[in-house]
Parts: C-alpha cells; sequence; structure tokens
C-alpha cells in the first residue's frame, strides 16, 4: 500500500552550503549560490534538500558551533535569503530540510558569555555543563572523558577575578560548550527555535548528534578502546578493530553483526528519547508532513530503531551500511538487519553512502577500515593509497544497488559527480579542529568537503567567478565537473539521472525486497517492484539470467556489460 508519506521514500539530497556554490565571490558557498543552483538538483531527479548550518558562527567547527540558531551567519547571507531560497525549492518540488544542532552551541553564544559571567550556581551557568574541578585547588578535570575531536573534553574557565574557575564539557572543540539538557530551560528555547524555523517553511530537521545530549547520571569516568571512532557508538567499526573484537579476517562482517561494546556514559543515554518526544509533538503541530531525521550513530540498527519509534523521530541514517565494506555477504546482512528494525517500528530504512563527516566512498570503498578508523580521514602520509579507477567503479556500482533499496536514501553533494577524497590538501590549508586536537596525527574531514566542480573550464570550476576557493580545489577535479558529464551517456551524472529516473519510475522507494537465489556469495541479486538488481562484488564475471522471455533487458548499468556476464564490481538493473 502506498503513502502519502513524502520522506518514507525520499531521495534527500545533502548540500554542504560553504562547498556548493558562492555567488559572491568570496571563496565560501552561500545561500544565494545555492538558489541560483537548485535547477541543477531538480533535473538530477532528488525530492528533498538537506543543508547543513548556515547559522551565526565563529566557524571553528565550520558551522557546528552556532552562536544564533535563528539566524544566517553573514558569510551565508541573510534571512531574506534563506527565504528566497525556501520558495525557490518548494516552486521546483524540492523539500527543505536544515541542520540543527542541539548536544553543543558556540562558545560565543549570548547564553554561554552570559554563564562564563555569572557566579557558580547561577542560572546562567546551569545551561551548560559546569563542574568543579577534582584534586588540589580543583585542578584536575572533573573526569577522564575525552573529546570526539581529540584533547581532554574538558576546560577550564578563569574567573573574573583572575583566578581559575569552573570546568565545562565540550564532547567536541573546547569553543563547543554541552548544553545541560537536564535544564527544563534549555529544552523550551530549542522548542522556539524548531518553531522559528517551521514558521518559515522548512519541511524538517536533520538532528546533529542525535544520540547525544543526555549524559549518564554522575558522568563517571570511562576508557574508550584506543583509537575508537569520532562519534563512539555502542559498537563501531573503530571500536571494534582497536578493541580486538574484530580482526582483518572480520571485515567482510556487516557493521550490524559486530561485538556490542558497553555504551559510552556521554551517548546514547535513555532520556534522549523523552527529548525526542517533545519534538515531534512541536512538529505534529505543522502540515506537511514534517521530518526529524537524527544523526545517531547507533549500532546494531535493532538499537538504532529506537530513535525512530511511531512517536519520536522519522528516519535515522544508517551509519551501520555506511561502515559495511564492498562485499555481498557483509551487505546482505546489513540490508536485511536493517530492513527488520526499522519496519519493526513503522519506520522506513535509510541508507547512505558519504557525508560531509566520512571519506567520500569513491576513495573509502577501496580502503581497509583497519588502517583507517572512522574520523581518521586520509591524507598524503595515510597508510594506503588507493586506486582511484578501482575506487570510482566500485563506488558507482554500489551507488546503483543502493538507490534501488526500499526506503529513504541520501546523496551528498558531489557524489553524483563520482568525486573521490581529496588527499593531497596542503597542511596549511587544512581547517577540521580534529587536525589541529590530534596535532596532525589525523587527517580529518576537509577531503570530503573541498568544493565541488560546475564547470571544466571556468575559474574555481564554477564554484565562482573569481576563483578563489575555501579549500583548494584538485586539477582533476576538471575531469569531474557537471559540465563535462552532462548528456555524456557513460559518466556517473547520467548514472545518477537514470537510476533516480528509474527509482520513482517503478516506485522502489516504496517496494518490497526479495532476496534471489542460485548466484555465488560474491554476488547481491534481489528483485523490488519488478526490476531485478545485480551486483557482483567479486573478482570474477559472474553469469546473468536468461530471463523470462525476449522482454527482459538491462535499464541500468554501472559499468559495461560483456554479453550475458557480468564485470567485477558492477551493478545492473534488468526490468
Amino acid at each position: 500500500m502506498l503513502t502519502t508519506e513524502w520522506w518514507r521514500s525520499a531521495v534527500i539530497y545533502q548540500v554542504y552550503p560553504r562547498s556548493f556554490a558562492d555567488a559572491d565571490g568570496d571563496g565560501l558557498g552561500d545561500l544565494a549560490g545555492i538558489t541560483r543552483r537548485l535547477d541543477a538538483l531538480s533535473v538530477l531527479g532528488v525530492d528533498a534538500v538537506w543543508l547543513s548550518p548556515f547559522y551565526t558562527s565563529p566557524q571553528n567547527d565550520a558551522g557546528y558551533d552556532v552562536a544564533d540558531y535563528c539566524d544566517v551567519d553573514p558569510r551565508f547571507g541573510t534571512l531574506a535569503d534563506f527565504d528566497t531560497l525556501m520558495a525557490r525549492a518548494h516552486e521546483l518540488g524540492l523539500k527543505v530540510i536544515v541542520d540543527l544542532v542541539p548536544n553543543h552551541s558556540s562558545d560565543q553564544h549570548r547564553w554561554f558569555q552570559a554563564a562564563i559571567r555569572a557566579p557558580e550556581g547561577s542560572e546562567e551557568r546551569a545551561r551548560y555543563i559546569f563542574r568543579d574541578g577534582k584534586g588540589p585547588g580543583g585542578d584536575e578535570a572533573p573526569n577522564n572523558w575525552e573529546s570526539v575531536f581529540g584533547g581532554p573534553a574538558w576546560s577550564r574557565i578563569t574567573d573574573e577575578n583572575g583566578k581559575p574557575g569552573q570546568w565545562y564539557l565540550h564532547l567536541f572543540d573546547s569553543s563547543q560548550p554541552d548544553l545541560n539538557w537536564e535544564n527544563p530551560w534549555v529544552r523550551e528555547q530549542f522548542k522556539d527555535i524548531l518553531r522559528f524555523w517551521l514558521d518559515r517553511g522548512v519541511d524538517g530537521f536533520r538532528v546533529d548528534v542525535a544520540h547525544g545530549m543526555v549524559k549518564a547520571a554522575g558522568m563517571p569516568d570511562y576508557t574508550p578502546p584506543a583509537n575508537a571512532g569520532s562519534m563512539g557508538s555502542s559498537a563501531g567499526l573503530d571500536d571494534a578493530l582497536a578493541s580486538g573484537a574484530l580482526d582483518a579476517s572480520g571485515m567482510n562482517e556487516a557493521a550490524s553483526d559486530r561485538p556490542e561494546l558497553p555504551t559510552p556514559p556521554y551517548w546514547a543515554q535513555d532520556g534522549v528519547h523523552e527529548i525526542n518526544r517533545e519534538w515531534r509533538e512541536v512538529l505534529d503541530e505543522y502540515e506537511g508532513d514534517r521530518v526529524l531525521v537524527a544523526e545517531a550513530w547507533v549500532d546494531p540498527p535493532r538499537k538504532l530503531a529506537q530513535w525512530v519509534r511511531p512517536d519520536e523521530m522519522h528516519q535515522a541514517f544508517n551509519f551501520a551500511y555506511l561502515e559495511t565494506p564492498w562485499n555481498a555477504d557483509a551487505i546482505r546482512r546489513v540490508v536485511d538487519a536493517s530492513l527488520d528494525a526499522f519496519s519493526s517500528v513503522g519506520a522506513p530504512s535509510t541508507w547512505v553512502l558519504s557525508n560531509h563527516d566520512v571519506i567520500r566512498h569513491a576513495t573509502r570503498l577501496v580502503l581497509n577500515p583497519e588502517l583507517n578508523p572512522q574520523g581518521a580521514g586520509i591524507g598524503p602520509n595515510s597508510p594506503e593509497h588507493p586506486d582511484p579507477e578501482l575506487g570510482l567503479r566500485r563506488a558507482r556500482a554500489a551507488s546503483a544497488l543502493m538507490l534501488a533499496l526500499p526506503g529513504s536514501a541520501y546523496v551528498y553533494q558531489g557524489e553524483e559527480l563520482g568525486l573521490p577524497e581529496a588527499i593531497h590538501l596542503p597542511d596549511e590549508s587544512r581547517q577540521d579542529p580534529t587536525w589541529f586536537r590530534t596535532d596532525g596525527e589525523k587527517y580529518g574531514r576537509d577531503g570530503c568537503r573541498v568544493p565541488i566542480p560546475w564547470e571544466a573550464e571556468a575559474p574555481a570550476f564554477g564554484f565562482n567567478d573569481t576563483g578563489l576557493s575555501w579549500l583548494p580545489q584538485p586539477e582533476i577535479w576538471s575531469q569531474f565537473a557537471r559540465d563535462s558529464q552532462e548528456g555524456v551517456p557513460d559518466s556517473t551524472l547520467e548514472l545518477y539521472k537514470r537510476s533516480l529516473a528509474l527509482r520513482a519510475e517503478h516506485d522502489l522507494g516504496n517496494g518490497a525486497l526479495e532476496w534471489l537465489q542460485g548466484y555465488g556469495s560474491e554476488t547481491i541479486a534481489f528483485r523490488n517492484s519488478g526490476v531485478t538488481v545485480i551486483a557482483n562484488t567479486g573478482t570474477e564475471s559472474v553469469q546473468l539470467p536468461a530471463g523470462d522471455g525476449p522482454g527482459t533487458r538491462i535499464v541500468l548499468q554501472s559499468a559495461g556489460v560483456d554479453g550475458g556476464t557480468l564485470p567485477p564490481d558492477t551493478t545492473v538493473w534488468l526490468v
């Protein structure tokens, strides 16, 4: 039975504003630039646009350090520019989802500035997580928690009298103090923030660190496994590797199969679900199927499904799928686990391969996760040097497979162009806090955030007219530029257009998956709404089915198919 709720089957395109399009030529993308390029997304065939943060911010963490939740940073434009973007998107039939960053604010937010000026025990201090230090003179941090970006998760303030004061918690950068979600005042403020943007017409929110906010009572010490992942779920790939629970022989395991480790006291606490329910009530006040999307790094899928129960959020990013290697058995298991878990609570499964926090899948799918845990990034001195041709071939095959699955899919800007990770960025150009807080030990996320190419021969590859770019664009960007792929039958751009058109034509997002038997262990084969999908993750060609009659035909192929055989790292759709 088909549903009218658009988000259950939507393809949602992530726009990273500073790297999408730059209208004023200052080298940083902006809202006006996004508006000018929305037609390209409509032509691509997506259903919605998710905007990463554009709020007022010092930009210490690329906008995820918010100084004003209800205004646009002047570097990105104005509220009027946002309203223009919204109107144009809706004219084109595109929904608009905006980021919400509730775990922490910027230290420049007026709330935090008031907190550090106010005395201990004040209402202002209670809006954040302040604690007295331990040891003589309170010189030791309240506990041993570490920041996601490296280093301690506590910083000490200096009181107005010049003496050392209390410590505040920041699970991310020291410029991103954690808010105190035990405080009713904080909860009410965020309800007002939701309504501010809902009143402007947004269609939903992607909630940053949706597994955060609430901390375990007493905030006990916790030591994660060495080299634990940046978003540290209870059973992340990197946690399992670092702890020894998963060795190199287990790299073909689906993320959903990995050992379940203890939940850190700062992630995935039960109190988060009460906040989700409060927000759901706010969205339900509005017409038009407004949506909440959780960025919750929680494994396995059956545990993540708690975030999308009927009275909580609508969708949750499927990081177990994103972290699963290019291996047929592993992919089958994570797909089954995802569909079972999400359907058990009446929610659609989501599928995602890339975003602004992970290595682009045109590079990642040829890396050994054991050598590159999530959050580490990749650069010139990394232990692996990926094969770009193999990476693109696998990325195309993986994308064609993902877009045929029932549920909702996410596309990160530039993946439709086949963009690889930008590996050889000069050290002096890097801006990710991870790079600085680990003294260059981890490259971080800059490589997936380089401004995308629109026109092969234009300044900054069409990102703007001046040639300026906040991160340097590789010279090879010209071969990936949108205008050099437009109308080229075998290009990655045309593969995405064809995939999305067929997905809509056959309503695959609202379909049901049926596994097909009789293929080898390195082949994935299933049927969804009359479309047969076959993907070869192995190293040898496999035989394609003869079909049920002369009308059976290949309608999509990620790479050339040789007669009746499917080459390695290739996906086909047959009707």
